[in-house]
């Protein structure tokens, strides 16, 4: 009986720590090498740093230039197959004016972030830093 609640608390402590450590990476930078549009906002080329919040896979995701908020917009966290070789801006064509940002991978991480409500397969190209 001690064992069964020894392995108890095990498991219950490990899951507690797998969703720690799945909020402890809710913060990121970003590197834009050309202008994009995020729900309607665009963000010249330079360093950004992005932070989500929520639990699952739909989160809020901010973007920062400073401390200054200058676009939110919902995001999917998702699965990768493989980790990804380096941290990118995943794009969309636009017909007219800078191209959408449709998603973020970051090196050595198998989930990236899924903007808005895009589809588009996140293994895909992507411009990377």
């Amino acid at each position: 009986m001690t064992f069964a609640r020894a392995s108890k608390s095990l498991v219950l402590g490990l899951a507690f720590l797998m969703a720690s450590s799945a909020f402890a990476s809710s913060k990121a930078n970003l590197e834009l090498i050309n202008a994009v549009t995020v729900n309607g906002t665009t963000l010249k080329a330079g360093d950004y740093k992005i932070q989500w919040e929520g639990s699952g896979p739909n989160v809020e995701l901010s973007i920062l230039k400073g401390k200054d908020v200058v676009a939110k917009v919902p995001a999917h966290v998702v699965e990768l197959q493989t980790p990804s070789s380096n941290d990118a801006a995943v794009t969309r064509l636009n017909a007219s004016g800078p191209n959408s940002l449709a998603g973020i991978r970051f090196q050595g991480k198998k989930f990236a972030l899924e903007l808005g409500d895009t589809s588009d397969n996140m293994q895909g190209n992507g411009s990377s830093k």
